[in-house]
């Protein structure tokens, strides 16, 4: 089994030492994905949006995995306000809706206050 390191070209991975995904065997363990918008370069205000921002990033880590929302097996979703939940699950219930993968949800601060979320998943590919 070969581990794969996938990267966004940020050069942040460098600096912090990690990678946008791991691919180890059949795993792929996509980091915590914050709600840039890397074609601005701006952080959205609602949450729903870094949402949508955070999974456009988690969807192209994974299809360079050769995986897709349908091999998630679990995420993790951290919140810096339990009041915006409702927003996020809008998101997670249209991509994970019939999927329903594992899943667990953290209130926690997160290391800059623009970012509201934060996601991470993990996926297996299947053959």
């Amino acid at each position: 089994m070969t581990r794969r390191l996938i990267s966004t070209g940020s050069p942040f991975e460098k600096t912090a030492g990690y990678s946008r995904a791991v691919v180890d065997g059949d795993l792929v363990f996509v980091s915590g994905t914050t709600g840039y918008d890397y074609a601005t370069m701006t952080m959205p205000e609602s949450v729903e949006q870094q949402a949508r921002n955070a999974f456009a990033t988690i969807e192209k880590a994974l299809k360079e995995a050769g995986a897709g929302f349908a091999d998630v097996v679990q995420t993790r979703y951290y919140l810096t306000d339990p009041a915006t939940a409702g927003e996020l699950f809008t998101v997670t219930g249209e991509i994970f809706g019939e999927i329903r993968p594992a899943n667990t949800t953290v209130v926690c601060a997160l290391i800059k206050p623009e970012m509201k979320i934060e996601i991470e998943v993990t996926a297996r590919v299947r053959s």
